[in-house]
């Protein structure tokens, strides 16, 4: 499985899966939910809205992980997961890193091969980039990759690019 840093637009990818950094409702927001939303078309937030309905009536836990179809997206795939909240007292290191377990788990069944993540919970959550970079590379070396051959972290900015670079070179 190889592991590659880039700064650039997530919802530009041409991967198999993209993983959106939700919040618990589906139904878009800010940030990179919100890039994602907009750039899938008004078809996601209806598979959103379905999700709720049938299999997620309170909503997706923090630290789990659900797909749907990536629409207008060059990515046939968004799996969606939702990362805790520091602002919120959200701080257990283990829920971060689940959410980018359980999104591997979701891309392995999907038999997607290449994934790419953002900086999840690196933002308006308040987490600091560079915790979130180390449990990140962490996590994903952690899981075996099935069907994943491709690991991307799309990242926005010059200092979350470096915080990962710097994390998957102490990681070896």
């Amino acid at each position: 499985m190889r592991i590659s840093v880039v700064e650039g637009d997530i919802t530009e990818r041409q991967v198999d899966a993209i993983v959106n950094a939700a919040n618990s409702s589906l139904l878009g927001g800010g940030g990179v939910d919100g890039a994602i939303h907009r750039a899938a078309g008004p078809e996601l937030l209806e598979a959103c809205r379905e999700l709720r309905r049938t299999r997620l009536p309170a909503g997706l836990p923090v630290g789990d992980a659900v797909a749907t179809q990536g629409f207008r997206l060059p990515a046939r795939w968004v799996i969606h997961t939702v990362g805790p909240n520091w602002n919120a007292g959200q701080r257990d290191r283990a829920l971060l890193a689940s959410c980018f377990t359980q999104s591997l788990a979701v891309a392995r069944e999907l038999r997607a091969g290449s994934v790419a993540f953002p900086a999840i919970s690196a933002g308006i959550y308040g987490w600091d980039r560079d915790e979130v970079a180390a449990t990140a590379i962490e996590a994903v070396r952690s899981v075996k990759p099935g069907s994943v051959e491709l690991i991307e972290f799309v990242l926005f900015g010059d200092a979350t690019a470096a915080a990962f670079t710097a994390a998957l070179h102490r990681a070896g």
